[in-house]
Order: C-alpha cells, then sequence, then structure tokens
C-alpha cells in the first residue's frame, strides 16, 4: 500500500478558491488557461480528499496517553521583576 502524506486544510481551501476564480474569471478571460487551471485545482482538491481519508495521524499531533496517566506535574520558577 502507498503511503499517503496528511495534508493540511489549507491546501484543500486553496484548492477550492482557486477552482472558483479559475472558473469564473480566468475562464472568461482565456478558456485554455481557465480549464487548466481548474484542471489543476481538482487534483489538489482530490488529493486532499484522499490524504483525509487514508493518511495516518502523524506523530506530534497523536495523543499520548502515558502523558495523561502520570499527573505530575512539575512546578515552573517564575523571575520576579
Amino acid at each position: 500500500m502507498n503511503k499517503v502524506y496528511p495534508l493540511s486544510g489549507t491546501f484543500m481551501i486553496t484548492a477550492i478558491f482557486g477552482f472558483l476564480i479559475s472558473a469564473y474569471y480566468i475562464y472568461n478571460l482565456s478558456e485554455a488557461w481557465g480549464f487548466t487551471f481548474c484542471l489543476f485545482f481538482v487534483l489538489m482538491f482530490i488529493a486532499s480528499m484522499i490524504s483525509i481519508t487514508h493518511a495516518s495521524v502523524p506523530e506530534h499531533i497523536s495523543v499520548k496517553p502515558e502523558i495523561y496517566i502520570t499527573g505530575s506535574k512539575k512546578k515552573v520558577k517564575r523571575k520576579k521583576r
């Protein structure tokens, strides 16, 4: 099975806005460029959907239960002004 990289939410938003701008503004100026940009942003959107459904959670985002089980709290010394 292929590894899927987890893409950010801004990648999907960029794909949506890029498609809308390309479909309404650029397509009116040039049909060839409008179609090309629309196709590009559709492919970006499909990649973001695949990333949402198949990607695993990165290690730095996943919750580590051993942190919450220990319950140890360290006191932080603050400097006086």
